[in-house]
């Protein structure tokens, strides 16, 4: 029996905004219907387009952080402190509270997540051509009993296949939601071309 719910995402059903240094698209928040501006959302994830060479990071002193580049090497420094380099695929968690500045025109990946409510976890993959990756045995290993798994794929096409035979194709900037009782089923991604994914799983914490 199918205890989970999945929902194909594309472009169009996205909600984008501008800011200051360019754009950002919200690929899923939760609760659904949530307003970041109004920060009452549990995590949000996102992917940005940063178009000036420096730039400040909103505070967000109620939420943890993960980022990663998607196109691009970025540098980072919190408080002032020591300059982090970035390549592109690499992830990395900060304080959303710290006073973060970045160097470098990219476009950035984001998983925003409530402080104390929620955990979650960021697996980036580059596949080639007829690769195939077990999704669930990685991210499920990093959030044991998430409730909501996301792939996103930023470039290639991607397939991805339930142990309970159904499966879904993604194109560049589709987003695969998956939500549910997930710890029963496996996910595995196969790219007929070569091909960037990105996986996050979150869960409630506590």
């Amino acid at each position: 029996m199918k205890n989970y719910t999945a929902e194909l995402l594309h472009r169009e059903d996205y909600s984008v905004t501008n800011w200051s240094g360019g754009t950002t698209t919200e690929l899923a928040i939760a609760p659904r219907g949530s307003i970041y501006a109004e920060r009452n959302f549990l995590w949000r994830l996102s992917s940005a387009t940063v178009d000036v060479e420096e730039s400040n990071f909103t505070a967000l002193p109620d939420y943890n952080r993960i980022i990663m580049t998607l196109q691009g090497g970025i540098r980072l420094r919190h408080n002032g402190g020591e300059w982090i380099s970035l390549p592109e695929f690499e992830t990395h968690d900060f304080d959303g509270g710290d006073e973060t500045v970045s160097v470098g025109k990219v476009v950035d990946f984001n998983l925003m997540l409530r402080k104390g409510k929620c955990e979650g976890f960021v697996l980036p993959l580059l596949l080639k051509e007829g690769e195939a990756a077990a999704l669930s045995e990685q991210l499920m290993k990093a959030i044991p009993e998430a409730e909501e798994l996301l792939l996103y794929c930023p470039r290639g096409v991607v397939e991805i296949v339930a142990s309970d035979g159904a499966s879904w194709r993604l194109s560049a900037g589709d987003t695969l939601r998956l939500s549910g009782e997930l710890q029963g089923q496996s996910f595995t991604a196969k790219a007929e071309e070569a091909a960037a994914l990105v996986g996050s799983a979150v869960r409630s914490a506590g």
